[in-house]
């Protein structure tokens, strides 16, 4: 593997002590006509959230039990983005999306999946027109998702107040992200489909930007940015960005984008 291939680089203490595997290639999910390959690791062991940590910090990004990367022969466009916390500028936009949710609580949960979070996923999930075949997930693949993870892993569910002191109020966003060394990952998101004047996608994004302030870590990791994606290509409004290059972090630029 070439150190100065920004498709293929791992630190060299990482390589030698965790074995990699490299996906057969498949339709890209997010653009057409191209074809994606992948660079993996299982996250098991005794040091898997140490692990994780490392190959966070090179562009990798969490999926249940493994850690990836894109490792593609011919495209690099996606690139591992994140948020650097502690010069985001809060825009008049920002604020109105915070203005609009102020009435939601976050409350972090532990890494225990439940039949409330399901169905609103499954909402989630139908009523998107692309999301991968992950309609067909069933309860038990979403424990797996969730009470599987082999690192240090919150579920943040976003409620509407309580009309009853008997009632939790209306869950209705849910985050599951990763507490790391220098920063928030976040995992995997979802929302009420009937919200959409809230804006909840970029709600769940601004208030990890907050916790991080709060919690002093510099980073939100969002995975990974692809330009002019209509899935991913929205990363690029939250400024300033990063991309990874290799092992080397540097800002976004305007032009870029």
């Amino acid at each position: 593997m070439k150190e100065h291939d920004n498709t293929f680089f791992i630190p060299p203490d990482v390589a030698r002590s965790v074995r990699f595997h490299i996906t057969t290639s498949q339709p890209c999910p997010y653009l057409p006509d191209r074809k994606e390959r992948k660079i993996f690791a299982n996250l098991t062991g005794t040091n898997s959230v140490e692990l994780n940590d490392s190959l966070t910090r090179v562009g990798f990004r969490r999926s249940q039990i493994i850690a990836y990367r894109p490792a593609c022969v011919a495209c690099q466009q996606c690139k591992s983005v994140r948020i650097d916390v502690r010069q985001f500028k809060w825009s008049k936009r920002w604020r109105r999306v915070l203005s609009k949710n102020d009435d939601l609580a976050r409350t972090p949960c532990p890494k225990t999946a439940s039949n409330e979070q399901f169905r609103l996923m499954k909402r989630y999930l139908n009523s998107r027109h692309d999301n991968g075949g992950m309609n067909d997930m069933s309860m038990r693949d979403y424990i797996g998702m969730v009470d599987a993870s082999p690192v240090r892993t919150v579920v943040f569910e976003y409620r509407q107040p309580a009309m009853y002191a008997s009632d939790d109020g209306i869950l209705t966003g849910t985050s599951l992200s990763d507490v790391l060394r220098d920063g928030l990952s976040m995992v995997y998101s979802f929302y009420s489909p009937d919200e959409k004047a809230r804006g909840l996608g970029t709600f769940m994004v601004l208030d990890h930007i907050r916790l991080a302030q709060e919690l002093d870590l510099p980073y939100v990791y969002l995975g990974y940015w692809v330009k002019n994606s209509e899935k991913m290509g929205y990363k690029s409004n939250y400024k300033p960005l990063e991309v990874c290059e290799g092992d080397v972090w540097r800002p976004l630029l305007d032009d870029e984008c």
